[in-house]
């Protein structure tokens, strides 16, 4: 995933808000002229960003470049619209949009847009023609329907050709889905006719957002603008309860791509909605009509998806592994409000693994960095804290006599920088837990504030490539600390901090001109290194890791690299050499079924990843279908098999919504890195125990 799919619209918590993409008129073209508001905007973005942010950015002919690229590329994200003789006319302004931006000047970016609109107008019109015509799906061709690192279409007589691959490709996708051709075509025909409704729905301020943003974003993925309207929007939403389905989601190519679920929401306790599922189709009710949602803008989508609490959605999910145009399933979902203690930490004990002994290891889930920080304004004694909840937890699992803990933060986000200082105090003596360094190059450390150290007993904590800012802190610090064993994959490598600024504070009266979302400063480990970019290298890695490149701020364009300052003064504890333990881990997991199992699925998602093309002989697609689906079964149910568990359904199509989460100890996918986890805790435990005895 690139950063221009990284606009700040593109990540929205669904349960949360929906922001509004354009006013529901069309907007005459020639409405589509800069504002006095927007120069305005310009020249105190440019200001802010200027003396404020943590990169200190220089405008200059190279950052113009920048700036013209990554708004082609926002706009035209797939090369499907603009002709290389588009792209040599507005190559003019390439080495001027730096001089223009700090004279608030913004013609090219609007005449730029506006050639935009027509080229989307053309390609329509084009496409709906194309949709009469009866194709031959005999025909030995194929349609590359990932086009990022292809070059600009030569001329229109090649983006003729394009489109009517494109509109082929698409009625094939849904010939095998067993769709009548009447239906097909008026499903298209929606489809297609949506994409220029809603641009030409885009105004003035859309227009000037997306403009802005591609200057942003050539800057760093974090830093983003947010218009007058959106900001409104931002805020009435806030001041909404969290009903919803719980996702955030992200636009990529056409699609509208699950990026994380929310614990506590309804698509994570469903347990049928995972990260990188693209959703296809909408639908309200238990029976009202199927939206087909592909090519739509974000806002749109998430417009169909919220909604009341108690109220049925419907989701048709096109699962990461069925990669482009393959076989969906249908998942029903009933919205409901996400409350914070629905992300509380839990616990429970891992005995009776092969190899373990008598060993107790205790789990402690932490899904969020969470804090009820009204209650603790208001002075309540016991509200909401993970700090809170682990430390009892912790008490409750020493009562039960477990010989380690292994603190799970796999899929945790973050949350809290408090809750991430805390929590670390009670597994440290005392001591600093992260540097935080600003632009200014002022240095803040944030310290342990309790001296009480709850818990002193063997400890690992478990990562994944999902596990970010918070998380990165807290496992940063329990590395640096020596005072447990890091185990899984590199972390996602957030290690930025942001802030909104309302640009109306700049100008007399009362005018809002919209936000800026800065990144104003950095997180550093106590050992001087920072969580940024690289994240936290576990001390084992599982083999998982190799897709790890693939994500987080590493794959990332203009992200801030990995930097180093100096260590502060603290405390590193005695927890031995690890080489014995990585060793014994990878010597287990050779021959481990689910450890195989994960690389057969991280190995069919590179495949899919990689695959940029797709056939239109409909022969060799339902071919490719099938050997799909035989081999994603087959090697699930080998798993299964090996672990004693029953194989999967036969009918996958429509599953039926579950009530309560899986939980971890009950799901054998998510349960094979976890209690790997606790074999290499109990083996150390092992090795402790074994050199006390010899000294």
């Amino acid at each position: 995933m690139k950063s221009r799919y990284l606009l700040f619209w593109t990540l929205l918590l669904v349960q949360c808000f929906a922001l509004a993409w354009g006013s529901v008129r069309e907007v005459a073209l020639d409405e589509l002229q800069p504002t006095r508001s927007q120069r305005q905007s310009t020249l105190i973005i440019l200001k802010v960003i200027d003396e404020y942010h943590y990169k200190k950015p220089h405008l200059d002919d190279e950052m113009s470049r920048s700036i013209l690229k990554r708004y082609l590329e926002v706009l035209d994200p797939n090369k499907s619209f603009f002709t290389q003789g588009d792209i040599d006319r507005f190559d003019v302004v390439s080495d001027r949009l730096d001089d223009d931006l700090k004279d608030a000047r913004l013609d090219a970016a609007f005449s730029i847009f506006r050639v935009y609109r027509q080229r989307v107008d053309e390609r329509i019109d084009y496409a709906l023609k194309m949709l009469k015509r009866d194709f031959d799906f005999t025909i030995d061709e194929s349609y590359r329907f990932d086009r990022q690192k292809s070059p600009w279409t030569a001329d229109t007589a090649a983006l003729n050709e394009l489109w009517r691959k494109k509109v082929k490709g698409d009625v094939l996708n849904l010939k095998l889905k067993d769709k009548p051709l009447d239906e097909i075509r008026s499903t298209l025909a929606k489809r297609y006719a949506g994409i220029k409704r809603r641009t030409r729905q885009m105004d003035s301020d859309d227009v000037f957002q997306v403009f802005i943003n591609s200057y942003t974003l050539s800057l760093e993925p974090h830093t983003s603008y947010m218009s007058p309207r959106v900001s409104e929007n931002f805020d009435i939403s806030m001041r909404l309860s969290l009903e919803g389905i719980g996702a955030v989601l992200k636009n990529e190519n056409e699609y509208t791509v699950v990026q994380r679920t929310v614990v506590g929401g309804p698509a994570a306790l469903s347990g049928q909605v995972n990260p990188g599922d693209r959703i296809i189709g909408v639908g309200q009710d238990a029976t009202g009509e199927m939206e087909d949602v592909i090519g739509w803008r974000l806002q749109d989508v998430v417009d169909l998806i919220r909604g009341a609490k108690g109220t049925t959605v419907r989701l048709q999910l096109l699962p990461e592994s069925e990669g482009s145009g393959g076989r969906s399933k249908l998942v029903t979902l009933v919205r409901n409000e996400i409350k914070l203690e629905d992300q509380a930490a839990k616990k429970f004990v891992i005995q009776g693994l092969g190899g373990m002994g008598n060993k107790r290891i205790g789990v402690i889930d932490i899904p969020a960095f969470y804090r009820d920080f009204q209650g603790y304004t208001e002075g309540e004694k016991d509200f909401t804290s993970t700090t809170r909840d682990v430390r009892k937890l912790l008490r409750e699992l020493e009562k039960e006599g477990v010989d380690g803990i292994v603190i799970d933060l796999r899929e945790n986000g973050g949350g809290s920088l408090i809750e991430a200082t805390e929590l670390t105090g009670l597994f440290i003596p005392s001591g600093p837990v992260v540097q935080v360094k600003n632009a200014s190059g002022e240095l803040e450390v944030e310290r342990d504030p309790d001296p009480d150290q709850v818990y002193r007993g063997p400890l690992a904590v478990l990562v994944d490539r999902h596990s970010a800012s918070a998380s990165e802190i807290f496992a940063g610090a329990i590395q640096d600390y020596h005072r447990g064993i890091i185990i899984g994959e590199p972390t996602f490598g957030k290690g930025t901090v942001q802030t909104l600024v309302d640009l109306g504070r700049y100008v007399r009266g009362d005018k809002n001109l919209g936000r800026l979302r800065l990144t104003m400063a950095q997180f550093f480990r106590v050992n001087g290194g920072s969580t940024q970019f690289k994240g936290v290298v576990p001390d084992i890695v599982y083999p998982s890791a190799v897709q790890s490149d693939d994500l987080g701020e590493r794959s990332l364009e203009n992200s801030l690299p990995w930097a180093k300052i100096d260590a502060v003064n603290y405390q590193a504890q005695g927890l031995g050499p690890l080489e014995p333990y990585r060793q014994m881990h990878q010597s287990r997991i050779k021959d481990d079924p689910g450890f195989i199992y994960l690389t057969q699925v991280e190995t069919m998602l590179k495949e899919i990843k990689a695959q940029d093309t797709v056939s239109l002989l409909e022969k060799e697609r339902a071919v490719e279908w099938d050997q799909r689906e035989k081999r994603r079964k087959a090697e699930k149910n080998q798993f299964l098999a090996a672990v004693g568990l029953d194989p999967e359904p036969e009918n996958l199509d429509e599953e039926k919504s579950r009530d309560e989460p899986i939980p971890d100890q009950d799901d054998p996918v998510t349960r094979i890195m976890l209690n790997e986890a606790a074999h290499i805790l109990a083996d150390y435990i092992g090795g402790q125990s074994r050199a006390a005895m010899v000294n």
